[in-house]
């Protein structure tokens, strides 16, 4: 699946255009490389999402097209959440 349309099931980010628009400014890694919108997404991979000065990094349990409200967190798992200096 696509990186922004995983972000927006999984309700991480809430618009797909605003994933994509992070993607665009770098603000998303994939296993510590920088991710375009259209990277592929599967089980197992490990994303960054700079959100200002905060950074969230999840790793991704599993992909489905569609999810409802309450099952969207099952999707990933919160690793940890940082805040960056600046």
């Amino acid at each position: 699946m696509r990186l922004d349309k995983y972000l927006k099931v999984s309700r991480i980010i809430k618009r797909r255009t605003v994933a994509n628009e992070a993607c665009d400014a770098a603000h998303i890694t994939v296993n510590g490389r920088p991710a375009k919108a259209s990277h592929d997404v599967k089980a197992g991979d490990v994303l960054e999402i700079m959100f200002g000065q905060r950074v969230l990094r999840v790793r991704v349990l599993g992909v489905a097209e569609t999810v409802g409200k309450a099952d969207a967190a099952s999707l990933y798992e919160v690793i940890g959440t940082e805040k960056t200096e600046g």
